[in-house]
C-alpha cells in the first residue's frame, strides 16, 4: 500500500443496550444537577419564558418591517424595556403616592397618639349588637392612652428590622427580576433559533407528540394571559371608573391595584370589599353596598364565563381542568402558577386525548 494512503477508519459499533441506559442516567444525572444549581433563578427563567411566548407573535410581526429586520439588537432590547416599563412605572408611581402620603400619615399618627382615634360614622351610626362596636371603639381607641399604646406598638427598633428585611427582600427580588430581563431579551435575539432546536430535540425525544405538546402549552399561555391579565385590566378599569362614581377615596390608586387583584381568581370580588369598606367608613352605606354588590357581579361574571372561554377555547380545555389549573397552579407555584398550571393541565388532557384514541368521545365529552 502507498505510503500516502492513510487507511479508512472503521465506523464506531453502535452503542448497546447497557451503554444506551448508562448514556441516559448520566444525562438524566447531570440534568438534574443543573436545576439543583440554577434552582434560585428558575423562577425568573420561567417568567421569561412565559413573556417570551406571550409576546412572541407580536415580535414576529415586528419583525417583519423591512426597516426593523437589519436590527438585530434594538428590536429585541426595545421589547425587553416595554416588559421591564409595565412593571417599573406602576410602581414609581405607587411609590409616588404613598411618598405625597406620607406627611398625612404622620400626623394623622400624631394626632392620634395625642387624641385618640374617633370612630368612624359609619361606627357611630352603627346598631351591631346593641352598639356594642362603638361602646368598644370609645373605649380602646377612641381615648389617648389606649391609642398612644396601640401605636408604640410599632416601635422604630421593629420598624428598623423590618425594613431591613424588606430592603434584603427587595434587593433580592430586583437582582431575580434583572436577570429575568437578561434572559428575555436572549429569548427575543435568539427565538427562532431555539425553537428549531427545541423542535429537533422534543421529535428526536418522543416523536410528534413533543411538538404538539409545545403547541399545546403555547397556546394555553396565550390564552391565560388574555384571560387572566388583560380581562384584569379590563375589570380594574371598568372598577376605577365605578370607583370614581360612587365617591371612594382615591379612585386611580384604587382602580390600579383592583386591576392587579384582578388577574388572580377572585380578586376583583377581594378589591371592590376593600373598596366598599373604605367608602362605608365615610358613611354612605348604601353607596358601599351597592359597589360591593356591582364588583361582585363583575367578578362572577369574568371568573366564570369570559375566563374559561379565553383560557380554555385555544386548547379545548374544559372549564373544570381551567379552574384547577389556576387554583391549583396558584397555591403550589405561587403566581407563577397561574400560566404554568392551565399549560400543564392543557399538556395532560392532550396526552389523555391521545391516549384513549376516541374521537367522538373528545368531541361530545364535558370533562375530557
Amino acid at each position: 500500500m502507498p505510503d500516502n494512503l492513510v487507511p479508512i477508519a472503521a465506523p464506531p459499533p453502535a452503542p448497546t443496550q447497557a451503554q444506551r441506559a448508562a448514556q441516559a442516567a448520566l444525562a438524566l444525572g447531570f440534568l438534574l444537577l443543573g436545576l439543583w444549581t440554577i434552582k434560585t433563578f428558575l423562577p425568573a427563567l420561567a417568567w421569561a419564558a412565559i413573556f417570551a411566548i406571550a409576546l412572541w407573535p407580536l415580535y414576529q410581526r415586528a419583525q417583519r418591517h423591512a426597516a426593523l429586520q437589519k436590527h438585530e439588537i434594538l428590536l429585541p432590547l426595545a421589547f425587553t424595556a416595554a416588559v421591564a416599563l409595565v412593571f417599573v412605572v406602576p410602581v414609581v408611581l405607587l411609590g409616588a403616592e404613598l411618598a405625597r402620603e406620607a406627611h398625612n400619615l404622620s400626623a394623622w399618627v400624631q394626632n392620634a397618639q395625642a387624641n385618640g382615634i374617633p370612630a368612624p360614622q359609619a361606627v357611630q351610626n352603627s346598631s351591631l349588637g346593641g352598639g356594642r362596636l362603638a361602646g368598644l371603639w370609645q373605649q380602646h381607641l377612641a381615648h389617648p392612652h389606649p391609642a398612644a399604646g396601640l401605636l408604640e406598638r410599632l416601635n422604630r427598633h421593629s420598624l428598623m428590622n423590618e425594613g431591613r428585611e424588606l430592603g434584603s427582600s427587595l434587593l433580592r427580588r430586583l437582582t431575580l427580576f434583572g436577570f429575568m430581563l437578561l434572559t428575555l431579551f436572549i429569548l427575543f435575539r435568539e427565538g427562532d433559533g431555539l425553537t428549531r432546536k427545541l423542535r429537533t430535540a422534543s421529535r428526536r425525544a418522543v416523536g410528534d407528540t413533543g411538538e404538539r405538546i409545545g403547541g399545546q402549552i403555547v397556546a394555553s399561555i396565550h390564552g391565560t394571559v388574555t384571560g387572566l391579565v388583560l380581562v384584569g385590566l379590563a375589570e380594574g378599569a371598568i372598577l376605577c371608573v365605578a370607583y370614581e362614581v360612587a365617591g371612594v377615596p382615591h379612585p386611580a390608586l384604587l382602580g390600579a391595584a383592583s386591576a392587579v387583584a384582578a388577574i388572580l381568581p377572585f380578586g376583583a370580588t377581594a378589591a371592590a370589599a376593600l373598596a366598599a369598606i373604605l367608602l362605608a367608613a365615610t358613611g354612605s352605606l348604601i353607596a358601599a353596598i351597592a359597589l360591593f354588590a356591582f364588583g361582585a357581579a363583575l367578578a362572577f361574571a369574568t371568573d366564570h364565563f369570559v375566563r374559561p372561554v379565553l383560557i380554555g377555547g385555544a386548547t379545548k380545555l374544559p372549564f373544570l381542568w381551567v379552574l384547577l389549573g389556576i387554583l391549583g397552579g396558584l397555591e403550589v407555584w405561587g403566581l407563577l402558577g397561574l400560566f404554568l398550571g392551565p399549560a400543564i393541565m392543557a399538556a395532560l388532557i392532550l396526552l389523555w386525548r391521545d391516549w384513549t384514541n376516541k374521537d367522538e368521545e373528545k368531541k361530545q365529552g364535558l370533562l375530557f
